[in-house]
């Protein structure tokens, strides 16, 4: 039946080069011949000096920064400036069995930037375009069963797609997919469910809709049984259905199921279930399949804003990026997870991919936690090529409860407001209408109002509209559904708190620092909760990210638009929304109270709260008791003096909170807190290692420089640093990395040894630190679904097909 195998270990890799032809190891796309390529494509190319890496991979994460490069690709050398940088080659040997002969194999790419072009035994099988779109190969005719296969993959990262760092390299998972030839096709299963409400329960039709594909020369009687699996991991309903399906053939099965009771997904209570798929000839099994789906609805109004499960949700929405700090777009599947989980620490509830679709295990970490998504193509047209892409989207992601919105694009200036992007609008929705017709489609217009485009659309999404237009355009098009798609692009930095010689801006929220189409997170945020019409928001940007700094200048290398640093720490503007977006005490004091030699001069003081009133004391004096606006922040001016700053937050005359910034002493030790406290023992597992400064009372320096250097022993490596300065220029994959105000982030991965790793932090003038992280043997669970194992083959013993 079904196997579905990791790919992702022991690839051998090395740079080509993008214009010298020996530079890139003799290779040039000679197509006379099939099965005689030049170069590293030839299975007999001899690879033992290369790199051993391991996939999810990033080439460009390691090389230098560049003044001369692309400002928006974080000054990084690749690209056409820099072709000895921008072509990768990767090469895996491993075995097929006799036995699979007769089955149907295939390669499975969950992303590879940019282009690439890909061999099996020296035969072209596979040619992709774009860096984000997975997709898939079919090698069943060009496996030597038996014998050794060479896989080889040429990845072209002279392009770009975005305007911000993209990395470069196969930087999500591959499997190796084996099937009998009656099996479920690719992407071939789509749950959906309808809520049945009746005499004070709640249950649900559940709909299965299946692709069944007969790969061979005779035809099959198909029996299909799909068995409706509930949280808990119950059964609780199944459906059968026979099909004939004639040769090369394939055949849409649609089955219902009635679950008289249901646990509905929501952003509380996620509940996950399952459907197992079974497919049957004569009596054989022949494939077996999991789908993973929630019950819940969705609907937007064009007055009330956005409803899940008839319950109103205002949309709390963070753009995300998918490179993240010290890995670059190599991101492990756990890291998805701690991202998420940050996210809705902060109190977001939606997340939107910007402005490309993004790995299956983001989306199964929304699914996981109870988080909506915003699932967004990268091109807006309707080509061929592009067409298909925006299927593979649909198709693949369609299951995901927590996607709600198809965006068909972002900010394309050339079509956005004219007849030509309607014509092109009307295209794309066919197509996902086709496909799934129970989520809207929306395009991120710049200005809001895409004119003759507004009719092509379900859902009006509105990047950076000047705020009181956003009346205007519900007046205009009172029956559509309004919606922020990007807001706020404010710019901050983590820390600091004056304008210094890097052009670092500061953490305050007053745009000060902003281009001029941004808006404070507060002004934002004060105009949508107030108009019940809007759905919500999805502010520019949850997370920094590489390129597109500040201005597009050097000496920044990265942005500072988030609400967290590249590391994920919180900069101020976090603890505004966690005040305003969740239902919980909040109160944050900003700056810090490091000021020596400005005694007596006054500090802005900023209070993130959510308390009827917050009261401001310096050293046990008083300074005032002011009442918080709601949506807003406090102000003080403070003459410094060394010591406590306080802040005590009230409701109903009542103390709920305090909180408290010190002058601290100077940098004594290092602290290391990691996030987890064991990992499994699957040579990917990730958990972040928090990295302090701290003074001799064990006190964060918040203005901390030192240089650590770390170092790791046992069941384990080091992955990447991070200190989330946008102008820091050493690459990820050094060990020595300079605090940033005080912090760093370490990332430590596991190896397939079960045991435990030990993190060591040292630096000039410090107390050093260890910490210790347990690695278990490793077993299912949400981060690892399954372990099969790596497919391995020896690659200094590779032959000719």
């Amino acid at each position: 039946m079904r196997e579905r195998l990791k790919m992702d270990f022991d690839w051998k890799f090395n740079l080509g080069h993008a214009a010298d032809l020996e530079k890139d190891f003799g290779y040039f796309p000679r197509l006379a011949k099939t099965g005689d390529p030049t170069g590293p494509a030839h299975p007999s190319f001899d690879d033992r000096d290369w790199q051993t890496v391991d996939v999810p991979h990033d080439w460009a994460v390691t090389l230098g920064y560049d003044e001369k490069a692309e400002a928006e690709h974080a000054y990084k050398q690749i690209g056409r400036q820099y072709p000895e940088n921008s072509i990768g080659w990767y090469r895996k040997t491993f075995d097929i069995p006799d036995a699979d002969l007769g089955r149907r194999l295939s390669i499975e790419f969950d992303g590879v930037f940019r282009d690439c072009d890909i061999w099996l035994n020296g035969h072209p099988v596979g040619r992709h375009q774009s860096g984000y779109t997975s997709f898939s190969v079919d090698i069943s005719d060009y496996a030597n069963y038996g014998g050794k296969k060479v896989l080889v993959v040429r990845a072209d990262a002279t392009g770009y797609e975005l305007w911000s760092y993209e990395g470069a390299g196969i930087h999500r998972h591959v499997w190796l997919v084996k099937t009998e030839p009656l099996h479920v096709g690719l992407w071939g299963i789509f749950v959906t469910s309808e809520i049945a409400r009746a005499g004070g329960n709640t249950g649900a039709d559940i709909t299965i809709e299946t692709t069944a594909v007969n790969e061979q020369d005779v035809g099959a009687e198909c029996t299909l049984v799909s068995t409706v699996i509930d949280p808990e991991g119950r059964e609780v309903g199944s459906a059968e259905s026979t099909q004939g399906i004639g040769p090369w053939g394939q055949e849409v099965v649609i089955q219902k199921v009635s679950l008289p009771e249901a646990q509905l997904w929501s952003l509380d209570s996620p509940n996950l279930y399952k459907v197992m798929t079974t497919v049957s000839d004569a009596g054989r099994t022949t494939d077996t399949f999991e789908t993973t789906f929630g019950i819940r609805s969705i609907r937007f109004d064009p007055d009330k804003g956005f409803f899940l499960n008839d319950e109103p949700v205002k949309l709390k929405g963070a753009c995300i990026h998918q490179d993240h700090g010290g890995v670059g777009i190599a991101v492990p599947d756990s890291l998805h997870q701690h991202r998420v989980a940050r996210l809705k620490e902060m109190g977001a509830n939606a997340f939107r991919c910007a402005h490309n679709w993004v790995a299956p295990e983001a989306l199964d970490a929304c699914d996981r936690m109870g988080f909506l998504v915003m699932n967004e193509a990268r091109m807006s047209g309707s080509s061929r090529e592009l067409l298909q892409q925006l299927s593979t989207m649909v198709r693949r992601d369609r299951n995901h409860p927590s996607v709600i919105i198809w965006s068909l694009g972002n900010e394309e200036m050339a079509i956005q407001k004219n007849v030509t992007g309607e014509r092109i609008m009307r295209t794309m929705r066919r197509v996902v209408r086709d496909l799934d017709t129970t989520r809207p489609v929306t395009l991120a217009v710049h200005g809001g109002d895409g004119g003759p485009v507004n009719d092509a659309l379900d859902l009006l999404g509105c990047n950076y509209l000047n705020l009181g237009d956003l009346d205007e355009l519900h007046r205009k098009e009172p029956h559509k559904p309004i919606f922020l798609s990007e807001a706020v692009s404010t710019l901050t930095t983590r820390g600091i708190y004056e304008r210094d010689d890097l052009n670092h801006c500061t953490g305050y929220d007053d745009n000060t620092f902003s281009p001029e189409w941004a808006r404070s997170a507060e002004k934002m945020w004060t105009y949508v909760a107030a108009r019940e019409f809007l759905a919500g928001t999805f502010v520019w940007s949850g997370f920094d990210y590489g390129g597109e700094p500040e201005s597009n200048e050097w000496p920044s290398v990265h942005c500072n638009y988030g609400a967290m640093d590249r590391a994920c720490f919180p900069k101020d503007n976090f603890y505004y929304f966690r005040a305003w977006w969740r239902d919980e005490v909040v109160l944050h004091l900003l700056p810090h109270w490091n000021w020596e030699g400005r005694e007596g001069q006054e500090i802005r003081v900023w209070c993130h709260s959510n308390c009827d009133e917050v009261e401001l004391l310096l050293n046990g004096e008083g300074l005032g008791r002011k009442d918080m606006p709601r949506n807003s922040h406090l102000e003080w001016a403070v003459p410094y003096e060394p010591g406590v700053l306080e802040a005590r937050g009230y409701n109903d005359g009542r103390l709920i909170a305090t909180d408290r910034v010190e002058s601290t002493g100077e940098p004594a030790a290092i602290r290391l807190r990691p996030e987890r406290a064991a990992l499994d023992a699957d040579n990917q597992d990730v958990s972040t290692v928090i990295v302090e400064v701290i003074d001799e009372a064990g006190r964060v320096v918040p203005t901390a420089d030192n240089d650590i250097t770390f170092s790791l022993t046992g069941s384990g490596r080091i992955i990447g640093v991070c200190n989330g300065d946008p102008a820091c220029k050493i690459t990820e994959d050094q060990t020595t990395y300079p605090a940033f105000n005080g912090l760093l982030m370490v990332y430590v991965q596991a190896s397939w040894e079960a045991g435990s790793l030990t993190v060591a932090a040292a630096s000039e003038g410090l107390t050093g630190a260890r910490a210790t992280v347990e690695v278990a043997e490793c077993a299912p669970g949400p981060l690892v679904p399954s372990c099969p194992g790596p497919i391995r083959g020896p690659a200094s013993e590779q032959e000719s097909s």
